[in-house]
């Protein structure tokens, strides 16, 4: 299938470049649309050095202010939402506190944000977490987190959200009494997370302009939710919020889970900083993605609880396993199934972005010398380090 011109012969013109410190081709590069690739042991070079070296390999700024917001909402908004934001309001018993949780959760994840962009702009480096504990603490710590990261984390996440797509999808076409293979999903989950590294190491811009119509799409789907919720509360459905912090848990140990859960669903605002080498103008366009990011998710996640909990009750809300397809039942009737194909857009979406900003971290870990070599190679021809991507679908 071709989804555009764009997409023939792509091996064709697939060339592998080593790093720069071996014998490598000479590349015609663009100064101005360039960012450097390898700043690690080259010349003789410290590792970790902030130092560039003119003569290395490097990559193409081809992320603006647009596919910023795009990778940072992709990844927190995720399929979450609508799935299970019943572990606030299951610990705190109480409707207007699990909503100020959610506010606080929101604030605390600006903060961090905000933090990573002080570093994405003092650190100018891919790599995210692992580029900032190389030049905070040095090469062992760096190490330890990279490899935990890539044998653990990253695999065990992918393999996650690849699941979550494949039961959405297959859902449909098995009836209530019927549950779905585990072969099937396991398959299609396999064939999505290779698909979706095949596009990322092929087709960047493909896979780039992919996210960002998945992003709109996520937060029109929202939007819809928001919308039902707020047109229920007009016809009178506000009983949920008569008493808003009636029978609110005082309980150290059940507000800190409820903040737990709020937190977690906030993660990903870290993210663009795995890819800050392929930011255009990183300077202004990480901090503005951040300060567009954090704060839309926290009023689409406020927003969106409080219609969650105009149509269903908070005890609905604890016993359903997937709260945006229970309210969809209960208000979109025929409609219905627009919510689980939100749900499995969504998290094609996050799988691709996560699959996307992870590669980097392989990519630059290679680079200084923490990983074999040949996962520092990238693709001439789409300036994608191919040979990580398809060693973390392996």
């Amino acid at each position: 299938m071709r989804a555009s011109n764009d997409l023939q012969s792509p091996t064709s013109e697939m060339v592998l470049l080593t790093p720069a410190s071996e014998t490598a081709p000479t590349v015609p590069i663009d100064s101005s649309n360039v960012a450097t690739v390898s700043n690690g042991a080259v010349g003789g070079q410290r590792e970790g050095s902030t130092e560039s070296n003119n003569s290395a390999v490097r990559m193409k700024k081809q992320l603006g202010l647009l596919e910023g917001v795009a990778i940072i909402l992709g990844i927190i908004f995720g399929s979450g939402i609508f799935i299970s934001p019943k572990g606030v309001i299951r610990e705190v018993e109480a409707v207007g506190t699990s909503l100020i949780i959610w506010i606080l959760c929101g604030l605390l994840s600006m903060i961090g944000a905000l933090c990573y962009a002080e570093l994405g702009t003092a650190i100018p480096k891919s790599g995210g977490d692992y580029a900032y504990i190389l030049e905070a603490y040095g090469s062992l710590p760096a190490f330890l987190y990279l490899w935990d990261a890539m044998m653990i984390f990253v695999p065990t996440t992918n393999a996650i959200m690849g699941l979550t797509f494949a039961s959405y999808v297959l859902q449909p076409f098995f009836d209530n009494e019927c549950s779905i293979p585990e072969g099937a999903l396991q398959l299609l989950a396999a064939v999505t997370i290779c698909f979706l590294t095949y596009l990322n190491s092929c087709y960047m811009k493909i896979t780039t302009k992919m996210q960002n119509i998945i992003m709109f799409t996520k937060i029109a789907a929202l939007v819809l939710i928001i919308i039902v919720g707020v047109v229920w509360m007009c016809f009178g459905h506000v009983q949920n919020f008569e008493q808003p912090f009636e029978n609110t848990q005082t309980d150290p140990g059940k507000l800190s889970v409820a903040f737990y859960s709020g937190i977690f669903s906030y993660a990903g605002w870290n993210y663009l900083n795995f890819m800050t080498e392929e930011l255009r103008d990183p300077y202004k366009n990480l901090p503005r993605a951040i300060y567009i990011s954090l704060p839309l998710v926290t009023a689409i996640y406020v927003l969106a609880n409080m219609a969650y909990l105009a149509v269903l009750s908070p005890a609905e809300m604890i016993a359903s396993d997937a709260i945006a397809v229970s309210f969809g039942n209960r208000v979109l009737g025929l409609w219905s199934f627009i919510i689980p194909i939100m749900v499995a857009i969504s998290a094609f979406g996050g799988l691709s972005v996560h699959i996307m900003t992870s590669s980097r971290m392989c990519f630059v870990g290679a680079r200084n010398g923490h990983m074999p070599a040949i996962l520092s190679n990238i693709s001439v021809k789409q300036f994608t380090p191919v040979p990580s991507l398809v060693f973390l679908v392996i």
